[in-house]
């Protein structure tokens, strides 16, 4: 058994970086069978191990981790981008690989983003959108949406979209082609600042454990 003060909690993300999130901590040998259960609840405890594990969404990761109400968390980098929460970002975990593209109508494919300046951007992602134009000296207008944001150049809300890509099928069937990449990202471990200190051995040995299998090639294809 392991002391209560020195219990690891996790963030594990729902969706689809979950089932690799589990495969890395099976790796690093912790027990994972609760996970596994066809089961609604949302926080499991391993008394043996010494670990508990919130399961949330991933755009909830940061938050929890930044508050202290988990130590470790499993993340996308682009989550972290968009955020900046007060959290180490301390192992890129090699999967849940996508990318970050700006987009436009194909009648526009040809067009470069200097001849495309001062347009209206819709995206899911403002702050990862507006640092990118910042960055190559553009001004953009940038409209959030929650979600579907390749309706807005279909509809006449924006001029093109920054938006994540994995195959580039929802952009192709709705006849978005990407004119620029914005920048990669993979699934990334974080940590909170005061658990990093206070519970070095602990979390240290658990990101080793980690490292080892990343670099050992769990995720290569």
């Amino acid at each position: 058994m392991v002391a209560a003060a020195n219990f690891i909690t996790f963030a594990i993300p729902k969706g689809t970086l979950f089932k690799p999130s589990i495969k890395l901590l099976e790796t690093a040998g912790l027990n994972c069978d609760l996970l596994k259960a066809d089961s609604r609840q949302l926080l499991f405890t391993d008394e043996t191990q010494g670990v508990r594990y919130i399961i949330c969404r991933p755009t909830d990761i940061p938050t929890f981790v930044e508050y202290g109400s988990a130590d470790l968390g499993l993340v996308g980098k682009d989550t972290i981008v968009e955020q900046q929460k007060d959290v180490y970002e301390l192992l890129d975990l090699k999967f849940g690989g996508c990318r970050f593209v700006v987009a436009v109508p194909e009648r526009r494919k040809d067009s470069t983003l200097e001849q495309l300046g001062r347009a209206r951007v819709a995206t899911k992602f403002p702050r990862v959108a507006e640092e990118y134009f910042r960055s190559r000296g553009m001004q953009m207008e940038i409209i959030k949406l929650h979600g579907n944001v390749e309706l807005a150049p279909i509809v006449g809300l924006a001029e093109m979209i920054v938006d994540i890509v994995s195959t580039g099928r929802t952009l192709r069937e709705n006849n978005l082609v990407p004119i620029a990449d914005v920048m990669n990202s993979t699934a990334r471990l974080i940590a909170n600042r005061v658990s990093h200190q206070y519970k070095a051995e602990r979390l240290n040995a658990i990101i080793e454990e980690f490292r080892n299998a990343v670099t050992g090639g769990l995720f290569d294809d």
